[in-house]
């Protein structure tokens, strides 16, 4: 759906799916963990069956992607491969496999007037998502939104627009075929701005609202949106390579957090070298980076000992690259690493690589970040590897939820209360 709609136009078609997905909410809560998982586990079936369909319509997004001429980073993460497909689908069975919140008791206790009051976990109702060039998250969304009962409307770049509507499609139809409301997922189809602005505003229909992407979208929809957002936050994530850090741990976990993908919020995007360990670690690492075709951007120590290396602006230190840049800077202290991240990340994950337990807890505590590591790369912030099966997002807000959110993050509670006959005084 890519015409240009009124006002009008836009509010009704946002309220048709929006009344729809209330419909499907209902739907959802009278299902129970066997049929959703089955559900789950038909939907993967035909997410691999399906997966020439998939990749045609990737195949066009990718082309236009291409000749848009958008940066390799982001082409990797809008590139779907028979291999990302099976993920997805793998995804999908792993939630299946996990266990359902929906109705957890999270907490029971008894008045002295005789009520009995639970606290049980449920379904947030109707999600909503805005994300951009990444297809898999159709999929992860649908999964871990239909597993704890959510329906969900998704609004995707577009720049993979053809990718996700063959994606959706393929869910909905297994889903229709086990008899099960097809509108528990639904697709945004239409690329107008003004659409994406009015649904942030579909209060009336929509529970929470989640933000997928660049700081950019993110920033837009925290400021626009009249429904609860839960923000999950761009990634210049850091490593802090301590005095006392082993020189064979360090190097290939930098090499990995920085290169094994690009184009991802997890990636390491800026290094911290104690002054003392600059002259022994930073030719080996200037030398394995350099193999990746890393740039590296740093101050003058790290000029001086890797002489590739180009001058680092403030501006760096504050920059989510997704490329091979990375800014290197040099400390003089624990402290001022601590500092320096608190001033410069963005909430996501920051590692420290040390060999000191003392320095080690002190990282762990100080530095405020939704995942914070000791000796081991920053890509494992996610759902897939935090065992969720997979996530909606990585939250770097501290309400509700923080880090990679599973399903225990897209459900709310109530209490459940049980007298016989009380009346309050």
């Amino acid at each position: 759906m890519e015409n240009v709609l009124t006002d009008k136009g836009i509010n009704e078609y946002l309220t048709i799916l929006g009344g729809q997905a209330q419909a499907a909410k209902a739907v959802l809560h009278g299902l129970d963990t066997a049929q959703k998982n089955h559900a789950l586990a038909q939907a993967a079936d035909a997410l691999v069956r399906g997966n020439e369909r998939i990749l045609a319509a990737n195949d066009k997004d990718y082309a236009r992607a291409k000749e848009n001429k958008m940066a390799e980073g982001l082409l990797d993460r809008l590139r779907l491969t028979p291999a990302r497909i099976e993920a997805m689908a793998e995804g999908l069975i792993q939630i299946a496999a996990l266990p359902d919140p929906v109705g957890e008791v999270m907490e029971a206790f008894d008045r002295p007037n005789g009520l009995h009051i639970e606290k049980v976990r449920v379904p947030m109702g109707v999600t909503g998502i805005i994300y951009e060039a990444r297809p898999n998250v159709t999929a992860d969304a649908f999964g871990l939104c239909f597993k704890t009962g959510n329906a969900v409307i998704l609004k995707g770049g577009k720049d993979a627009f053809y990718s996700n509507q063959a994606i959706t499609e393929t869910i909905r139809e297994a889903l229709s075929q086990e008899g099960i409301d097809k509108n528990a997922i639904q697709l945004i189809e239409n690329n107008d701005r003004a659409v994406t602005t009015a649904f942030m505003k579909l209060k009336a229909y929509v529970d929470v609202l989640i933000p997928r992407g660049g700081a950019g979208l993110i920033r837009s929809v925290v400021e626009n949106s009249t429904i609860p957002v839960i923000e999950t936050g761009t990634g210049n994530c850091h490593i802090y390579i301590d005095e006392s850090a082993d020189l064979a741990k360090a190097v290939p976990i930098v090499v990995n957090a920085k290169t094994q993908r690009i184009g991802v919020c997890n990636a390491c995007e800026s290094l911290l070298v104690h002054e003392k360990a600059a002259e022994k670690i930073l030719p080996l690492l200037g030398k394995a980076l350099l193999e990746k075709q890393v740039e590296i951007r740093g101050d003058e120590t790290v000029q001086k000992q890797i002489p590739e290396a180009q001058a680092v602006t403030e501006a760096d230190y504050g920059t989510e690259y997704l490329d091979l840049i990375l800014s290197v800077k040099t400390v003089a202290s624990l402290e001022e690493a601590v500092a320096h991240i608190n001033k410069y990340n963005t909430g996501h994950s920051d590692a420290i690589l040390t060999e000191d337990k003392a320095h080690a807890q002190k990282f762990l505590r100080e530095v405020d970040s939704a995942c914070v590591y000791v000796n081991a790369s920053t890509r494992f912030t996610d759902g897939f590897e935090f065992g969720f099966g997979a996530e909606i997002g990585i939250s770097t807000q501290k309400l509700h939820a923080r880090g990679p959110m599973g399903l225990r993050e897209l459900t709310s509670y109530k209490y459940q209360i049980t007298g016989d006959g009380q009346v309050r005084p």
